[in-house]
């Protein structure tokens, strides 16, 4: 039952371990894909703000620019990159004060600190990276709407990452009607960045995660005996999802080496499900490897569920499960 203060979650909004180290050299575009490399270019200018602008000529008038918008938002689907290229914008942009962490995170933040202070601490800062924007809920709508136009107002420039178009968010989950001008509103302060290409966690491994029988299982258990590793039952892992924050998974498995799930089974609920992937994104940003018995984890979200409306959510998980089944 991990303890987290409003302190140490604004000390952890700082790229995940994996991308410490990003930029945009060590970026490497698909060329079967060219939008790669394009939003490599345009995102690095991002980063350098405060490019002159082409001046008037003796005999030519100065090209008009178009409006610059105070944040990018880079649309893809899974394994193209996003967080890498998010990070990269984090790492190269000159700024004294600046800040990257998930949806989930400057929610949680803002659950944590209140809404007012939350503004506060942002206020003034240069840049705000934002992995996975995603709205499940109205209140998050809402939240995140009002703090972003309140940071854009003061000059914070915005970067994010998501699988869905920012005019797009919300789709599907509930009534989007009643927030068709907020999520409008906070669609015009992006330019958008398509990003294309096909997963890179799955170009050299099988599609489906690796699922062990009890005799693999407990040799995987022994061959890392000399670090930390857990060992739950997936049914008394799911439970115990539901009494833990999810912005506080990270800490849950701060320090573990090795994740060990007996007897997988699918969900059937959709609240454990979404807790699920919560924990998954968590486990994925600190590269601990998974090793299960029972059901391939890459099976554990119901037919119904990826029919539904947090499918590209069920996606992600599944591709990010896949990786670390056979890391």
């Amino acid at each position: 039952m991990p303890q987290v203060t409003g302190a140490e979650m604004v000390a952890a909004l700082v790229p995940p371990p994996q991308f410490h180290s990003a930029t945009f050299d060590t970026y490497r575009p698909d060329p079967e894909y060219p939008s790669q490399q394009a939003a490599k270019e345009l995102l690095a200018a991002f980063s350098t703000p405060g490019s002159p602008a082409p001046k008037a000529g003796l005999f030519r008038r100065a090209k008009k620019l178009p409006p610059v918008k105070p944040g990018v938002y880079l649309d893809g689907g899974f394994g193209v990159g996003k967080t890498h290229l998010l990070a990269a914008i984090y790492h190269a942009m000159p700024a004294r004060r600046k800040y990257f962490g998930s949806f989930i995170e400057y929610t949680a933040l803002v659950g944590a600190l209140g809404y007012q202070k939350t503004v506060d601490l942002f206020r003034g800062s240069q840049l705000l990276c934002i992995d996975e924007f995603e709205l499940d809920d109205p209140g998050d709508t809402m939240v995140m709407t009002r703090l972003l136009g309140e940071l854009v107002a003061t000059g914070t420039r915005l970067a994010a990452t998501s699988n869905t178009p920012p005019n797009a968010l919300g789709e599907g989950r509930f009534a989007a009607q009643d927030f068709l001008r907020e999520i409008q509103a906070m669609s015009d302060s992006f330019q958008t960045v398509r990003i294309d290409g096909t997963d890179y966690r799955q170009r050299a491994i099988d599609g489906v995660a690796v699922a062990l029988d009890d005799a693999g299982y407990a040799t995987a258990m022994d061959a890392a005996a000399d670090r930390v590793v857990s060992d739950d039952p997936f049914t008394a892992l799911v439970a115990h999802l539901a009494r833990v924050h999810p912005s506080r998974y990270l800490r849950l498995i701060d320090g573990v080496d090795v994740i060990g799930l007996r007897e997988v089974a699918q969900l059937d609920d959709q609240s454990a499900a979404l807790r699920f992937v919560a924990f998954v994104d968590r486990a994925y940003d600190a590269q601990i490897p998974i090793r299960a018995t029972g059901t391939a984890l890459s099976d554990v979200f119901g037919e119904e569920m990826l029919a539904g409306g947090y499918r590209k959510k069920y996606q992600r998980a599944i591709s990010r499960l896949i990786a670390l089944t056979s890391s």
